[in-house]
């Protein structure tokens, strides 16, 4: 049985929606990640990850705000590469508190909102601070995620026996090219993974954004240490942490944990 909110029909989503239903929505990017992986992967990884969720849950997501906040030159290679398709904050910010009103006035009061680009998650806090403090929303109660910070340190130890650079740093790297390699190897070019040495960033930004900080592969560490297996390993770590973030603060969500 689907979770996504756009394959059912009317009568199907009214009879799915109830006062505990947990309504997921992801959030991305359209952003280079490197020569080897197609532009839409946070989107991707964040749909992948919510309907992954939500089947644990009994939930259901919304179509993915694809588009994200700028991407930065620190933590997404910045904007000297094609493709890249930045929002302004304020867009962002709009668009999800928009979201929002809008399954508030479907009758949702539970929301998870998973995130998946970096530069991303104070404009969605933005957003959901806007939409609660209004009547519309007054009873609606919002969870906000990025999935990385559901790693644990053991995992890390696994998937770094070298040590970790930083999750700043693993844009294009191995964990989103392992997670990719897991979900949708097809679209994986393993004939061009980087291995380009970490970007070294001075402690502060500079506008415009000076491309000659970026390494010219548009990864900001190596990404040849991924594979599929380790994508499967975050992927079932992460979906499983999620849905016992999400069966903690909504407890009458899905089966118990």
């Amino acid at each position: 049985m689907t979770v996504r909110w756009s394959d059912l029909a009317w009568p199907d989503l009214k009879e799915r929606l109830r006062a505990e239903t947990v309504v997921f929505v992801p959030c991305g990017a359209i952003e280079q990640h490197g020569p080897h992986l197609p532009l839409e992967v946070d989107a991707f990884i964040a749909r992948a990850l919510s309907e992954a969720v939500a089947t644990e849950v009994g939930g259901l997501v919304v179509p993915t705000l694809s588009y994200g906040y700028r991407s930065m030159p620190k933590s997404g290679g910045g904007p000297g590469f094609p493709g890249t398709l930045n929002l302004q904050g304020a867009t962002l910010a709009d668009l999800l508190r928009d979201v929002l009103l809008e399954l508030a006035r479907h009758g949702v009061r539970r929301v998870c909102v998973i995130d998946a680009h970096y530069e991303n998650q104070w404009m969605l806090t933005e957003g959901i601070e806007q939409a609660i403090r209004l009547p519309a929303a007054a009873e609606m109660r919002v969870m906000r995620l990025e999935y990385w910070d559901f790693v644990t340190d053991e995992l890390l130890a696994q998937i770094f026996p070298d040590g970790f650079p930083g999750i700043a740093l693993e844009h294009a790297a191995v964990l989103e090219t392992s997670l990719m390699m897991h979900l949708d190897p097809a679209r994986v070019r393993v004939d061009r993974i980087p291995d380009n040495p970490p970007a070294e960033f001075p402690p502060y930004d500079i506008f415009p954004a000076a491309p000659d900080w970026v390494p010219s592969t548009g990864a900001l560490t190596s990404a040849k240490a991924a594979t599929a297996e380790k994508g499967e390993l975050l992927f079932a770590h992460y979906v499983t942490a999620i849905a016992a973030a999400v069966r903690r603060e909504f407890p009458a969500a899905g089966p118990s944990g």
